[in-house]
């Protein structure tokens, strides 16, 4: 990465940790632009040019959450069916507690839940990715299917991962540590692989 690059980046974090602190003080409704600008000492052009819509202010994660599933899919080992390489890396973002897979800390999560623009825009976030894993499904189907196969089966591994991620704000709002939710998660994610097993010989996660 250049300087030129790296000082972008510096400034992007830097407007993101300052929204996200007075977000968390004040309340995502209530903190406009302004005072996020003078909080980080940059115009207030600079954040919209940074973040187009101020809820990417708060979820700056959204690019990654988006295609994370899709990535999973395109990225796979070798002979590896889509949803054991799905459960390798839910597995993995739950071991490291990523916040893509929702570990925010009580103070974040709060923030998301009392916010009306923000737990809207996770629902859009959450649509999304399962339209990114519908395209990537459709893309590694080796046998004819209906059109509607990919989506189906989408729709079922995205509804899984969404009560996942839900889980573990409700977890982390309840007072649980990052540790504690990490071990109730592992046998209730383990119990949705097994319900979702069947898709494994499915020809849309079948792998090619």
């Amino acid at each position: 990465m250049g300087l030129r690059e790296s000082k972008k980046q510096e400034t992007r974090q830097l407007i993101s940790d300052c929204a996200t602190r007075l977000f968390i003080a004040q309340g995502f409704e209530q903190t406009t632009i302004t005072e996020i600008a003078t909080a980080a000492r940059v115009a207030k052009k600079t954040v919209t040019n940074y973040f187009p819509r101020k809820e990417d202010l708060a979820l700056d994660h959204h690019e990654a959450f988006t295609q994370g599933l899709a990535q999973a899919v395109a990225e796979r080992e070798p002979g590896e069916e889509p949803l054991t390489a799905l459960e390798r890396t839910f597995r993995s973002a739950l071991l490291e507690h990523s916040p893509v897979v929702g570990f925010t800390g009580s103070a974040f999560a709060r923030m998301v839940a009392d916010s009306p623009t923000l737990s809207a825009r996770l629902r859009e976030l959450h649509e999304q990715r399962e339209d990114s894993l519908a395209t990537a499904l459709a893309a590694v189907a080796h046998d004819p299917v209906p059109a509607i196969a990919p989506r189906a089966a989408a729709a079922l591994i995205a509804a899984a991962d969404r009560l996942l991620f839900r889980r573990i704000q409700e977890l982390t709002l309840a007072g649980h540590s990052d540790d504690e939710i990490e071990a109730t998660l592992i046998p209730e994610a383990d119990h949705l692989r097994t319900l979702l097993a069947a898709l494994g010989n499915h020809p849309t996660t079948a792998a090619s």
